[in-house]
């Protein structure tokens, strides 16, 4: 975790000064919103998918396109860099998997809430690798000192697909207690 925090702890430190900001942030474009005659439930919906959506994916677009020294290759054959880093030590299979998994969990959670045209697992995870993909292609192209693994992609693409199961579970719940033309209504975007 040291290795962590020597490596990322000045992105972490900003996003974390920032949190307070974002909050502001929503609350104030929410508020503007509904002036502007969008349904009060909406407005917090959009602008808290919209802000947690870029809060919770640039910090970690930064570290990833961040360079390091060494240098840059690509590693192409899938589970070839997850088996190696399973058979790492235990803190750093951790750290890699569980960090490489999360990464895109902001994305496949908020951009369904804004944009419901993404629901949905597979369009998500689909989206998710289109997005890591082209990351990683830009860590290569960019020589960024950092490896482009088919295997980041895969971890990423799988985070996209837990955070829009997770959208999808926070909607049916919410969901639930309304009528089924409610429902389609709000899907549609439109309140009721």
């Amino acid at each position: 975790m040291r290795q962590v925090w020597d490596a990322w702890g000045h992105v972490l430190t900003v996003w974390a000064c920032a949190v307070p900001a974002l909050v502001a942030v929503i609350v104030s474009m929410t508020r503007w919103r509904v002036r502007r005659g969008l349904a009060p439930d909406l407005a917090l919906r959009y602008t808290a998918a919209e802000v947690g959506l870029l809060a919770g994916t640039l910090p970690w677009v930064w570290m990833i396109l961040t360079p390091a020294e060494g240098e840059g290759s690509i590693s192409a054959v899938p589970l070839r860099d997850l088996v190696a880093t399973l058979t790492d030590s235990p803190s750093s299979a951790f750290v890699q998997i569980g960090a490489n998994t999360l990464l895109f969990v902001p994305l496949g959670f908020f951009l369904p809430l804004r944009l419901p045209r993404f629901a949905g697992v597979l369009r998500m995870t689909s989206a998710g690798a289109a997005v890591s993909a082209t990351l990683e292609i830009s860590q290569y192209v960019f020589d960024l000192g950092r490896v482009s693994s088919v295997d980041d992609v895969l971890m990423n693409a799988a985070g996209a697909g837990l955070g829009a199961l997770l959208a999808r579970t926070h909607v049916t719940r919410r969901e639930s207690g309304r009528s089924h033309s409610e429902r389609m209504l709000l899907r549609l975007g439109w309140s009721t």
